[in-house]
């Protein structure tokens, strides 16, 4: 965590211009474009979980936000795409994010790192106001841990803060039920704790 988070972290809650009174809220998207991807069922699992906390949740597609690959020369040309700044304005309403994403290479997708791009050179900045989430679901034994430290560090350059837990889970295919529920009890408790993390240092009110 960069160096001065530990103080922004502790003063999320409640303080001077913040409504504690105001429902959280939270943004929840999915690294992936595949129709079944098992990282849009933890995403869906994620959202309900949020909602059982008492949490007003969006759930993003982003098929709905088609963007080409970063360019400088179409920012130059004042060209840059409405679903970029579309999407930054939602990063900056919300209190929480929670991107879930499949692990490429032993890194993020280039779906993810394109919006990244995309969004960052946004003003005001989309990463200041929300906590952000990670996690995500592949078929190996390290259950995504190489994209999700890189998405933090990621996140992190940009001055977003990002919760302590990484959600990392597999292998699967057996990890979720068919409700899309996760079967073992470790799983469950990241979870659990991912919401607790999410929902503790959020902005909005609790």
């Amino acid at each position: 965590m960069p160096s001065g988070s530990a103080g922004r972290l502790a003063g999320l809650t409640g303080g001077d211009g913040v409504d504690e009174t105001r429902s959280m809220t939270a943004l929840t998207l999915c690294g992936s474009l595949r129709r079944n991807s098992i990282n849009e069922v933890l995403r869906r699992h994620m959202s309900g979980k949020l909602r059982e906390a008492g949490v007003s949740v969006t759930d993003l597609d982003l098929n709905d936000f088609e963007m080409p690959l970063f360019n400088q020369d179409i920012e130059d040309a004042g060209e840059t795409p409405e679903a970029a700044k579309r999407l930054a304005g939602l990063f900056r309403s919300h209190d929480i994010i929670f991107i879930a994403t499949p692990e490429y290479n032993g890194g993020v997708t280039p779906l993810i790192a394109n919006v990244l791009a995309w969004i960052s050179r946004q003003k005001p900045s989309p990463f200041r106001h929300a906590i952000f989430g990670i996690g995500g679901v592949s078929d190996g034994k390290y259950a995504t841990i190489f994209s999700l430290s890189h998405l933090r560090d990621t996140l992190s350059k940009v001055g977003a803060l990002v919760a302590p837990t990484l959600l990392g889970i597999g292998p699967y295919p057996d990890v979720f039920d068919a409700d899309g529920n996760p079967n073992e009890a470790n799983i469950q408790w990241k979870v659990a704790q991912t919401v607790r993390e999410l929902t503790h240092f959020s902005r909005g009110g609790i």
